[in-house]
Order: structure tokens, then sequence, then C-alpha cells
């Protein structure tokens, strides 16, 4: 890892250190510190999602054009105001306009850091950067929110504005290292992120290595949207985060404590078992699936989920004892989080090796849009389902698990050979290396 991916990665764990002490706690902030109101405490959480979904569509297109250096900072310096502004909100509108300041902010910085990534890898390294981004991220939440849960105190608002503060530094923090950071530039990316998209999603091997990609500049958003294996991605993404993401602290929370009985305090304790089997197994994941491929390994944790809600089915419908019902629970979670420790090195890596050169920005901030609109259908879809419907709730994202089986290897279809497993790439070149010499030229070869 060079300097750079170092201060990038550094960057990125102090900036989810800062949002942990704060995401676990903003509902009861807003609705119950602020006495704002649980409507309230509703319309900020979607806001906040809803301008995330703004400021993406024209994110990527300015990162493609500026670098992800002035995008990053610009988004970590928005957010460090909504933060800073959401400590001191005692109205609706204070409270609304720091969730849409805080909102796009982080959602700017996604995109930004993602492109960084892969201006400072290779197809072979970014496997390994993504899926160290992926556990420094969830270490950091994890932490951030445990120190946090020992600093507030809902009796006193000054207790809050000490989170949202810490919040704040660490975006500026954030800012402060990228701003050390030196990019190789778009153009290291040559030869390195080659694929064309119109040519790209017939399976076959693509463009060769010397092959450059258009600016992406005329083409934009239509051709991305030509691009099947990246569409394909999409609505891959889609389905994941709407089946796991989306559920977790929505109708997998409600189903949780209306069919199960799990006490509200699980809760807590299943997020917490998610969060430690990511950082347990992400690397011992990692050596197991970076010589796979790609389309099997996203094929397995639809395997994978789908056992997880049948376990939920479990806890919620088998009419066990409530310790089985909370042990299922909490096996539940545990679950999601090893089927995340296995996509976080093949989806992100993915967008980014499917990417011409000159879009790698527009890929990324296309693929973040789409996770968006999945985090905040989720929600709406299954809260309700998983307070009521109860039966049909598990049936459902049983078989979008299942679904996410059979879309994965639908898209395998579509990846050139080393798309689908970057390890291909090594291999070859180690080949070409060590291929001993043959013909009239390796008689005149000197011997030693």
């Amino acid at each position: 890892m060079g300097a750079a991916m170092r201060r990038i990665q550094a960057g990125n764990a102090l900036s989810a250190f800062g949002l942990g002490f704060t995401v676990p706690y903003l509902y009861v902030y807003v609705a119950q510190v602020r006495d704002l109101g649980a409507g309230t405490a509703g319309a900020v959480l979607a806001v906040f999602a809803m301008a995330a979904l703004v400021v993406l569509p024209f994110t990527g297109r300015v990162i493609d054009r500026r670098g992800p250096l002035p995008v990053l900072v610009g988004g970590a310096l928005l957010a460090s105001v909504g933060a800073l502004a959401m400590g001191v909100s005692g109205s609706v509108p204070a409270a609304v306009l720091s969730a849409t300041l805080l909102g796009a902010g982080t959602a700017v910085m996604q995109p930004a850091l993602a492109t960084m990534i892969v201006w400072c890898s290779s197809p072979t390294t970014r496997t390994r950067a993504f899926a160290t981004q992926f556990f420094l991220a969830n270490l950091g939440l994890g932490v951030g929110g445990l120190i946090g849960g020992q600093l507030v105190d809902e009796s006193r608002p000054g207790s809050f504005m000490l989170l949202f503060s810490i919040e704040a530094v660490m975006f500026l923090v954030l800012a402060g290292i990228a701003l050390t950071v030196r990019l190789p530039g778009p153009g290291a990316l040559v030869g390195v992120v080659p694929q064309d998209p119109q040519d790209a999603g017939d399976g076959a091997a693509g463009p060769g290595p010397g092959h450059v990609a258009g600016d992406g500049r005329g083409g934009g958003m239509r051709a991305l949207l030509s691009h099947r294996a990246m569409l394909q991605l999409c609505v891959l993404g889609f389905v994941l985060f709407f089946a796991c993401y989306g559920q977790f602290e929505s109708g997998l929370a409600a189903y949780g404590t209306e069919a199960a009985g799990i006490d509200p305090s699980t809760l807590g304790i299943a997020l917490a078992a998610n969060t430690a089997v990511i950082v347990i197994a992400q690397f011992v994941v990692l050596r197991l699936v970076e010589r796979r491929k790609r389309s099997r390994v996203i094929a397995a944790v639809g395997l994978i989920w789908a056992l997880a809600w049948v376990i939920a089915g479990y806890a919620g419908l088998g009419h066990g004892s409530q310790l089985m019902a909370t042990v299922a629970f909490i096996s539940t979670y545990a679950l999601f989080g090893l089927g995340e420790a296995m996509l976080s090195p093949t989806v992100a890596p993915l967008v980014a090796d499917l990417a011409p050169a000159s879009m790698v920005g527009q890929y990324n901030s296309a693929f973040a849009l789409v996770k968006q609109l999945a985090l905040a259908v989720g929600p709406a879809v299954g809260g309700p389902m998983g307070a009521a419907l109860h039966g049909p709730y598990i049936v459902t994202f049983v078989l979008f698990s299942l679904g996410i089986t059979a879309l994965a290897l639908r898209l395998g279809r579509q990846l050139t050979p080393v798309q689908d497993q970057p390890s291909l790439a090594t291999a070859s070149r180690v080949v070409v290396r060590h291929q001993p010499e043959t013909g009239p030229e390796a008689a005149l070869a000197p011997t030693r």
C-alpha cells in the first residue's frame, strides 16, 4: 500500500469514526432531546436520504472533469457545517436544513473516495484496497458508536452537541488528510481501465490493453446506460442493498420486536454482532475470494442471506423459546455481516473495472445513487411488512436473496474473464515473464 493509499484509508476510517458518534442517535436527538416529535425525526431522516439523491446525479461528472480531490474536500466541508448546524438545531427548519447539508456532503464523499482509491490502485490491488476501506469504515463506525454511547445523555442536550462537534472535526480531518494526497491522475488508468461501454457486455475479451476509452464527456450518462454489464450490476446492487442494508434498522428490526418478541436492547447486540463478524472475518474472507470469480462470490452471498432470512423466520415464526429466538435473530445479523465481508472486495472494485478511464467518477456516482435509492425504498417497503405481515415478509426476502444469486450468475456471463477474476491478469503476466524462449533466437541466447 503506497503513501497516497494509506492516507486515503486513514481519512476514510476517521470520517467513519465521526459518523459513528451520531448516526445511531440522530432519531432520538431530533424527536426527544430537541422535542421536535417523531414526525419531524422521520422527516429529517428522509431529507438526509433525499439530499443524496439530488446531488449524486451531478457528482460523477464533476469528479471526472475536476478530479475527486476537490469534490471530496468540498463534500467534507459541507458535511462538517451540517454536523455543527445539527448540534444547535432547535427548530424544524433548522433541523431539516442541517440534515440537507449533512446528507449532501456525506453522499458526495462516497464516490469521490472510491475514485481516489481507483486512481491509486490497479485491478490486482483494487480488491484488497476496497476490502480495507470497508473494514476500516465498519471499525470506525463501531468504535465511534461505542464511545458515543458512553458520552450521550438524553437529559443533557450539550452531550449531543459534543457528539456532533466530534463528527464535524473528523470531517475536517478527512479534508486535511485528503489535501496532502498526491494522486497519480486519470492518465495512470489508461491501459488499466480500458473498457469502452459500447464494447462491453458480450462476454468477449474486449479491447486490448492499449485501447483508450472515449473521454465520456460526449456520451456521459448515455454511454453508461448503453453498457449492459454496468446496468446489470446496478440492478444487482439495488437488490443487494434493498434486501440487506435497507432492512437493518426498519423491517428486520420491526419484525424482530413484533414477531420474535426481541427486546429493543437486543437490536444493539445484533448490530454489534454484525460489525464484529465483518471486522473479524474481512481479511480471512478476502484470502478466500480474491482468487475466485466475483460473480460466483456474489452468488454465494445470495445463498448465505437466504439462509439468514430462513433463520430469521424461525426466530419469529418457529414457536421456540425466547432464548432460541434471540440467538437466531442475532445469528441473522451475523450472517448478513459475513455476506457483507464477501461483497466488499467484489462489488466496488467491479464498478471501477467496468468504467472507462475518464468515467470512473460517473460510474461510482451512478452506483452510489442506486445504493441510496435502495436504502430509501427498503425501509418504506420492509418496515410495514416486518411489523404486520410476518410470514410474507420472510418469504419475500428469501426470494430476493435467491434473486441475488440468479442475477450474479447472469452478470458473470457479461464480464470478461479478467473483470470476473482479476487474479487471471497477474497469472498471465507471470506466464509471459517466465515463458522460455523458443525458435532460432533461443539458440543464440547467451548461456550462464
